[in-house]
């Protein structure tokens, strides 16, 4: 994969997915903007990359319209090619008395911002013909586990935000979701966490045997920018989940039994 001379913008790079995507731009040979809130995180990615590498980073909170104003007015390098709208985060739901204000929150985070980052492109004229805009979704949202109500609900907002982008810039920049399923980012983190011990059952609830990795995503939202191979790709949720959300466990199946907690 070769992007040289091309621009990607990544939010929520400096960990977990999102970093092992900057990273795989980053060797593409890609010009790399990532926005984050860890400045740590952000600046340890950085320090990490060899000297022909170009990183930026922009420190701030993806909600306030001026950092994402400081990413459209001082890019470095333009147009931008590549969005991919990764932040989001969790402040639970019903069962934790999540508030108005906190759901709010979340949804700005995971929905607002995508829309504000690329309609100021827009508007800028600062977004590549030929354009490809990724947003990291989730099975969750379509399915879910109790007290996920502002999570779930920000994923299926950014979902259906995916296939209307991809009307609105039809001719101009194709628009697609991931939906990635359970994946270990343990690998991805500048605190240096240790992996996670997956038992037999974390695995085998997956139809392909494993819990997923980064770069099992990351794969993924370079095919989708090569438009040499994903050209004819819009409006489309690609689903990576290692098969789990397409398995009907019942009680006594693949090693699992229904325990009551009550």
């Amino acid at each position: 994969m070769d992007f040289t001379g091309k621009q990607a913008v990544i939010t929520g790079g400096a960990n977990g997915i999102g970093r092992c995507i900057a990273e795989y731009f980053l060797k593409a040979n890609a010009y790399v903007t990532i926005i984050d809130t860890d400045y740590e995180a952000g600046m340890d990615l950085v320090r990490k990359q060899p000297k022909d590498s170009v990183l930026a980073f922009i420190e701030g909170d993806i909600t306030d319209s001026d950092i994402i104003d400081t990413y459209v007015s001082t890019r470095v390098y333009e147009p931008t090619h590549f969005v991919i709208n990764n932040a989001c985060i969790s402040r639970k739901g019903l069962l934790s008395n999540c508030t108005r204000e906190d759901f709010d929150y979340v949804q700005r985070v995971g929905v607002t911002a995508p829309y504000y980052l690329v309609s100021s492109l827009v508007k800028a004229n600062a977004l590549a013909e030929g354009a490809s805009i990724v947003n990291i979704v989730s099975t969750r949202a379509n399915q879910s586990q109790a007290d996920t109500e502002s999570y779930s609900a920000a994923k299926g907002g950014i979902l259906a935000l995916t296939h209307a982008m991809s009307i609105s810039l039809a001719g101009k920049a194709r628009v697609n979701a991931i939906s990635p399923g359970w994946i270990d980012v343990a690998d991805y983190h500048h605190s240096n966490r240790t992996p996670a011990n997956h038992s037999k059952q974390d695995k085998t609830q997956h139809p392909v045997g494993r819990v997923g990795k980064p770069e099992d995503i990351a794969e993924i939202v370079m095919f989708l920018c090569d438009n040499s191979r994903a050209g004819f790709i819009t409006g489309e949720n690609i689903v990576i989940d290692g098969g789990m959300s397409k398995l009907m466990v019942y009680h006594g199946d693949r090693g699992w039994n229904y325990r009551n907690s009550t």
